[in-house]
């Protein structure tokens, strides 16, 4: 089984978030390929089985800039028979628009026709050690939706 997780960051929490789902998948066998946003083509997602994101939410809501052109290529994928989960690291100071960039690629995913594989997940700033509890329960689901 193989999964390719892609992060955005400015502070380092999202390459954290995707360091511990990439450590998680691996634990339970599966091959991983963890890329940074702006250095990766959302076609790269039609050789992986398992697709995540973990994508930071800039300012009021909007998505990371260097992301803009794959979340756009994402949408227009045909990822049937791919499950997918999205993972992101925000402020809560931000409130209404805390972490939004998660909802907003899980939203892209199942518009490409994904299977959403776990819940998201949405982490307040760095994550903590009930972070990486809820992030290595994350990778497990994903690895059971896949495997069915």
């Amino acid at each position: 089984m193989k999964a390719h997780v892609v992060f955005a960051t400015i502070t380092g929490n999202n390459e954290d978030v995707a360091d511990i789902v990439t450590e998680g998948l691996e634990d339970l066998g599966v091959e991983v390929i963890e890329t940074e946003i702006s250095q990766t083509d959302a076609t790269e997602f039609l050789d992986a089985d398992i697709c995540v994101v973990c994508p930071y939410t800039y300012d009021e809501g909007h998505l990371p800039e260097e992301g803009l052109d794959f979340f756009e290529d994402l949408k227009k994928l045909d990822l049937s028979g791919k499950v997918y989960g999205v993972a992101g690291s925000g402020d809560e100071y931000y409130e209404e628009f805390y972490n939004i960039a998660v909802d907003s690629f899980s939203d892209a995913f199942k518009q490409a026709h994904a299977t959403q594989g776990a819940d998201n997940v949405k982490i307040n700033l760095e994550p903590e050690d009930e972070d990486i509890e809820t992030l290595d329960h994350f990778a497990d689901q994903l690895v059971k939706s896949a495997s069915k």
